[in-house]
Parts: C-alpha cells; structure tokens; sequence
C-alpha cells in the first residue's frame, strides 16, 4: 500500500468518525439511558431537549449550560411516547431564585412531538433558569416536571467545533500532501526516517 492510499484511508476513517453526530449529540451517547439533556415526565417516560443560541453560537448545541444572555435563544422539545403528542402541555421558563417569568407557552397540543420555542431575547441575566413543563390532560390531574440550566456561562468548550476544526486542518494538509510534489517529498522523507 502506498503512502497516498494510507493517508487517503486514514483520513477518511477519522471523517467518518468525527462526522457521525449519532456518536457526538446530547452529551456523546445517542441512547436515552446516558442522555444529559433529557428528562422525566412520568417514570420511564421522557422529554428530550436541546438549546440553540443561533446568531452567537451557530454550530453549537446546549443543555444545562448556555454560553449567552440577551441572544435568541431556541429550547426544542422531542417526545417520543405517543401519548403526549394528544395531550396539551405547557411551558414557562423562570429566573430563579426569584421565580420571575421569563417565557410562558399556554397549554396546546403539538402532535408531531416537537415543540421549539423561540426566546427572540433569550433571558435577560446570567444565573439559573428553570424550565416548567405541564401536561395538561382532557382528564385527571395535570403532571409537572421541571429542568434547570444556566445563562451567561461565556463561550462553550466546542469540543465538537474543535474536532471539526481539526478535521478541516487535516484536510487541508491531505490536499496539499496531494498535490505539492514538494511537500510531499518532505513528508515521506519524514516518513521514511521515523522507519528507519
């Protein structure tokens, strides 16, 4: 096997392990048994959610921490269980300790299972917010859950945009490893010294 063809192979070994979001989203496992950014509704029944702050962070996904305050922010909720696809549910976000209203979302079905509020100022002071979800069924009682997560962390990690960051770096170097007969020549000079 020549060099070109290990690199070629190497490389996209490693692209399609970076780009397989399955491996990367919500916390690095795609299952819901290790999921961080979900939670109970009602014993083994769950909400997955997912916060994006789109004009400052556009690549990033959030869960208990959001880097931004005072930026438009997006909480998406998916539900599975079919059940709450016909029922009515409620949503408010509040400031906490205070308990200040922040966001509220009368009780409406949403019988695709996704439900994506649009925060077009985010919330308004870093600290704790608590997001209230309220299913409100035609009949019995309405069920309360709750999720925390705080505002104005600063910048994320990025471990994900740093991977990909990484990736675009090492493409760039395979183009040029490629295409310059020059360079190539020092890299499997390199190459052959670490053998020998």
């Amino acid at each position: 096997m020549n060099r070109a063809h290990f690199f070629a192979k190497g490389f996209l070994g490693l692209s399609a392990l970076l780009l397989s979001a399955s491996v990367w989203a919500h916390g690095g496992a795609a299952g819901t048994d290790t999921d961080q950014c979900k939670f109970e509704l009602e014993p083994s029944h769950w909400i997955h959610y997912t916060a994006y702050q789109p004009k400052s962070y556009p690549a990033e996904e959030f869960c208990g921490k959001l880097p931004g305050t005072a930026t438009p922010t997006q909480l998406v909720f998916d539900y599975q269980d079919m059940r709450y696809r016909k029922m009515s549910i409620e949503f408010e976000v509040t400031k906490e300790p205070e308990g200040t209203r922040v966001f509220f979302l009368p009780a409406s079905k949403h019988s695709s299972g996704t439900v994506n509020l649009e925060l077009p100022n985010g919330v308004p002071d870093p600290g704790k917010y608590l997001i209230h979800i309220t299913l409100v069924p035609d009949q019995g009682e309405r069920l309360d859950a709750h999720m925390s997560f705080t505002a104005g962390t600063g910048a994320p990690a990025g471990k994900y945009s740093t991977y990909l960051y990484l990736l675009f770096a090492a493409a760039g170097l395979y183009g040029v490893y490629l295409f310059s007969a020059g360079f190539r020549d020092k890299v499997d000079a390199l190459i052959g010294k670490k053998k020998a």
